[in-house]
């Protein structure tokens, strides 16, 4: 069963937050409830996918490593997921959303450092615009070492 990044981010919204391990279940249970394949790496996969485009952010919380429906995330709960916060025996927990903005910018200071091709970098400049739009962070410093790969080819 393969989902896409925002249906992921649909499951993940569902609780608030969840571990990886706790959304592979999640899945892991939705195609069983479908009668569809499940393939947990290729879930995984789909998951990396969701977490490299900034729909999901993976981060530590309470010690742990979590994800939250990210930035770019367009949340759609997929066929048949409402059922499963009462099926998998993990609560819903909310988090405060200001403990998003050092994980969001570190992995956005991490991308910029990284990126040498001006098409992603122009993706990444959006991403810093929905993220500062998502939680309260101030990205500008992020977006100027973009701007310096993008205009290499303005495209």
């Amino acid at each position: 069963m393969h989902l896409d990044a925002d249906e992921l981010a649909g499951v993940v919204d569902l609780f608030g937050l969840l571990a990886r391990d706790d959304l592979l279940d999640a899945v892991r249970e939705l195609a069983f409830r479908r009668d569809e394949p499940y393939d947990a790496d290729e879930t995984d996969a789909d998951i990396d996918d969701a977490v490299a485009a900034f729909v999901l952010l993976e981060f530590e919380y309470e010690g742990r490593p979590m994800l939250v429906a990210g930035p770019t995330a367009f949340p759609t709960l997929p066929d048949g997921a409402e059922d499963i916060p009462h099926i998998l025996d993990v609560e819903p927990r909310e988090v405060d959303r200001s403990v998003l903005a050092s994980p969001i910018r570190d992995r956005l200071t991490r991308a910029a450092s990284q990126v040498t091709d001006p098409d992603r970098a122009r993706e990444l400049i959006d991403v810093t615009y929905d993220a500062e739009t998502w939680i309260d962070v101030d990205l500008s410093d992020v977006r100027d070492r973009l701007a310096g790969v993008a205009d290499d080819n303005p495209g």
